[in-house]
């Protein structure tokens, strides 16, 4: 575990409007999941999250205050030596204000995606918003609207059910993946691969990286 990060006041006020974000990590890859698999991204990594997944393979990112507050400028310079397409996920990302961050991006021509909960207020510019509701914090109703990807993670049979209520509630051009939870990815795909055909407005998403041994 990492020692804590003590702000002062004005690095405080520079995380509060995004100007700074707490950075766990940083690196190039190959997008792993979802409607983007297999596209080399930049992944930006922040710390904080409450929503509390009991499955989670980063609970590290839970505790905003282990990750050093590093400036959006950086990090931007940093994305633009390797990539066109950055993913900001966590954590969870919105409990941060994303504008700062994804409009200076946007400016470099660099693609915007983000991974998120939907549990805290919708904030920044994106090309590709993938929206992974999770029964422990429920996302806000103004995310729904913006989603473009709902992945809905497969952990028990009631998560199908779970995952049908928040279909209901995106727009049409949102595209629906059920995604196994890692450690029951054997029993999981099985039912994920029955279901979908049976439901292929439904697709199936896999943790690919995971399969390549990449980050």
């Amino acid at each position: 575990m990492g020692d804590l990060v003590k702000m002062d006041t004005k690095t405080q006020d520079l995380v509060d409007k995004g100007i700074m974000l707490p950075l766990m990590e940083e690196f190039y890859t190959i997008q792993g999941e979802g409607c983007h698999t297999g596209t080399a991204a930049y992944f930006i990594r922040v710390g904080g999250c409450d929503v509390g997944c009991h499955w989670c393979d980063v609970k590290e990112s839970w505790n905003a205050d282990l990750h050093p507050p590093t400036l959006a400028d950086t990090i931007v310079t940093n994305v633009k030596k390797y990539a066109n397409t950055v993913v900001i996920t966590g954590g969870e990302p919105l409990m941060w204000s994303m504008d700062y961050i994804t409009e200076q991006l946007q400016l470099h021509k660099i693609k915007t995606h983000i991974e998120t909960s939907g549990a805290y207020s919708f904030s920044g510019k994106w090309d590709w918003f993938c929206l992974s509701p999770k029964k422990t914090k429920m996302p806000l109703e103004e995310c729904y609207p913006e989603a473009d990807e709902l992945k809905m993670i497969i952990h028990n049979k009631s998560d199908f059910n779970f995952a049908e209520q928040e279909a209901a509630k995106v727009g049409k051009k949102c595209q629906l993946y059920l995604q196994p939870e890692w450690s029951k990815k054997e029993k999981m795909t099985a039912l994920i691969v029955e279901y979908v055909m049976k439901n292929p407005k439904w697709k199936i998403s896999l943790q690919t990286h995971k399969f390549l041994n990449i980050p």
